[in-house]
């Protein structure tokens, strides 16, 4: 029981934390005023699979999102990871690209092993 406290804690830590730096970071839309829609697909997979482990798509509220983009690592054993495409993809949307790619590697640990899981990303924009 003590172990799973203790996982909970470290969840809600974790997500206390992403919450602080999302209220924060700028706004999306100062930070891209011309920007209207934003649409992001992603795939996640680990470094040795040749599929998708995990496919989903998000819609940007752009209008009160902040100009952040750090996605969680999708291993629950992975610790301190994620993957940090906040550079990557606000370039783009400075230069109103209408559709984008980006991918990263996960900077956390599985064990005593770097995670590398993997994450694809295509972005679909709408300006002004």
């Amino acid at each position: 029981m003590t172990r799973a406290r203790s996982r909970m804690s470290e969840a809600a830590q974790r997500f206390a934390e992403r919450r602080r730096k999302e209220d924060e970071a700028p706004r999306l839309s100062e930070e891209v005023p011309q920007l209207a829609t934003l649409k992001l697909e992603m795939e996640e997979r680990s470094a040795v699979s040749v599929g998708a482990d995990n496919k989903y798509v998000r819609h940007v509220m752009v209008d009160n999102a902040p100009a952040l983009f750090e996605v969680p690592c999708g291993d629950p054993a992975c610790r301190d990871g994620g993957h940090d495409l906040t550079a990557g993809i606000l370039r783009e949307l400075r230069s109103n690209a209408e559709r984008f790619e980006a991918q990263g590697t996960c900077r956390g640990t599985t064990g005593n092993n770097e995670c590398r899981r993997m994450l694809r990303l295509v972005g679909m924009a709408t300006y002004r």
